[in-house]
């Protein structure tokens, strides 16, 4: 192990590089016109994995983007570990509040990463995540240093909800056999406070139409007499929710797994400054669900949030229109025992029985995701453990995350296998919005973590 780290301090300069390169393509699955660099990103992945010592590496098409797996097999006998991420980024709208860009990555400094950080598109989400696992597989391979059997599943579209994977995971599950999946899409809850997501929310992800007219009106001619949709599509989200920020979707909570008192207490014993919350937002106060904290409201409580919404007309100066159409993406964060097939009918049904007669509604719902828990008292959550311990000096912390992988459940119903979510990023790294940026100190932190937890699971597992 002395010698893998070794290796890992004298090339630092040039994992470094090799990560600007990737974040230099934009990789943007959303997007058709960057069909041919999502693909240009794939064969960079596999050109990266081959170098640093896999015997196998393949591109398997998909009806969308495709997937790179990887392979070394050592030994029958010892343990395999599957490690999953995605080399797909979002799209990097708006272009403008970008300080430089999105795909020309650079290094700054910045008050919460002293020594520098990545700026780029996908530097924290997930090519420099990703990048930390090829960095420290070469590292261990350049070494004779490999104390578990390795694969590799690199995907290109978990950024438009992983349409693909399931078909992948299914059709080869014998190529995919493993004891465990590693992933590094998460963050930890500071530099000096390690954690480990034991915890995800769910997605629903619905986009709704709401129609009026057959065709724009003159507002001065037709206002006041004809449904305006953007009026009563807003005044239908707004009922959304009450004076609580509570759900009114009927039956919503049904299913809702509310956490102890006990468990309640725990969580908010993490390091949290709300006053510092507030001025990193630049918000004057906190906004959520009446009775909970900040740190339950992003973890444990399930949410509505609307991620866009237009219509009408948006250009220069003015027009005095009554629009034909009004349109609106709308998420909601599941938790435990929600699934996202239900939410998706209850919401389409209530949406739907709440538009007045002088507006159609169309519900179309896009992706979905279960929540995930991980247990704590595996040798594959320990192994993670005790690989913090050994670079950051402290035991980490157990936590929920907010977020959503919705490929979490799938690998524990199509492998059957749990997940370890060992993640190294910071919520503060801005992922899916201008400016997003990951720490050198995390990324290199998380090549040194990574060959310990290799080392002690091999061990955990003998």
């Amino acid at each position: 192990m002395n010698n893998v780290q070794s290796y890992i301090e004298e090339n630092k300069e040039k994992f470094l590089e090799e990560l600007k390169s990737f974040l230099r393509i934009p990789s943007v699955s959303a997007d058709p016109a960057f069909k041919d660099d999502v693909r240009k990103t794939a064969e960079f992945v596999k050109e990266r994995l081959t170098a640093a010592g896999a015997d196998i590496v393949e591109i398997h098409e998909t009806k969308g983007h495709p997937v790179v797996y990887g392979e070394k097999m050592i030994d029958p006998a010892l343990p395999t570990v599957l490690v999953y991420g995605h080399y797909d980024v979002q799209p990097p709208d708006p272009l403008d509040l970008w300080d430089s860009g999105p795909f020309e990555p650079v290094i700054k400094k910045t008050e919460i990463h002293p020594d520098g950080a990545i700026f780029a598109r996908g530097a924290c989400d997930d090519k420099g995540q990703v990048y930390m696992h090829i960095a420290a597989f070469e590292a261990m391979n350049a070494n004779g240093f490999l104390p578990v059997n390795m694969k590799f599943m690199i995907e290109g579209e978990e950024e438009i909800g992983s349409e693909n994977l399931g078909t992948f995971c299914k059709e080869n599950k014998e190529k995919l056999a493993c004891d465990v999946v590693l992933l590094s899409d998460t963050s930890v809850i500071a530099n000096d406070v390690p954690s480990i997501t034991v915890g995800l929310r769910g997605l629903s992800y619905i986009e709704v139409e709401v129609t009026g007219p057959n065709r724009d009106l003159h507002s001065g001619v037709y206002g006041g007499a004809v449904g305006n949709p953007i009026n009563i599509l807003c005044k239908m989200i707004a009922s959304l929710t009450d004076e609580n920020n509570h759900i009114t979707i009927p039956g919503f909570y049904d299913n809702v797994v509310e956490a102890t008192a006990e468990e309640r207490h725990a969580m908010n014993q993490a390091p949290f400054s709300l006053d510092q919350y507030k001025s990193d937002l630049k918000v004057d106060d906190v906004h959520g669900e009446e009775g909970f904290t900040t740190l339950e409201r992003t973890s444990i409580r399930p949410t509505l949030d609307v991620n866009g919404i237009w219509g009408g007309y948006i250009g220069e100066g003015a027009k005095t229109v009554l629009p034909s159409k009004a349109y609106a993406k709308i998420s909601m964060r599941l938790v435990p025992n929600q699934t996202d097939e239900e939410i998706t009918e209850k919401f389409q049904k209530h949406f739907e029985s709440i538009a007045p007669k002088s507006v159609k509604v169309k519900v179309t719902p896009h992706h979905g995701g279960m929540p995930a828990v991980t247990p704590i008292d595996t040798p594959e959550y320990k192994a993670a453990e005790k690989a913090m311990i050994q670079t950051y000096g402290k035991t980490p912390i157990p936590q929920r995350s907010g977020g959503s992988i919705p490929i979490i459940a799938l690998f524990e119903k199509e492998l059957n296998v749990k997940s370890v979510m060992l993640g190294f990023g910071l919520d503060s790294d801005d992922i899916h919005s201008p400016n997003e940026h990951y720490g050198l100190f995390n990324f290199y932190k998380g090549i040194e973590t990574i060959p310990y937890y290799y080392h002690y699971y091999s061990e955990l597992k003998s």
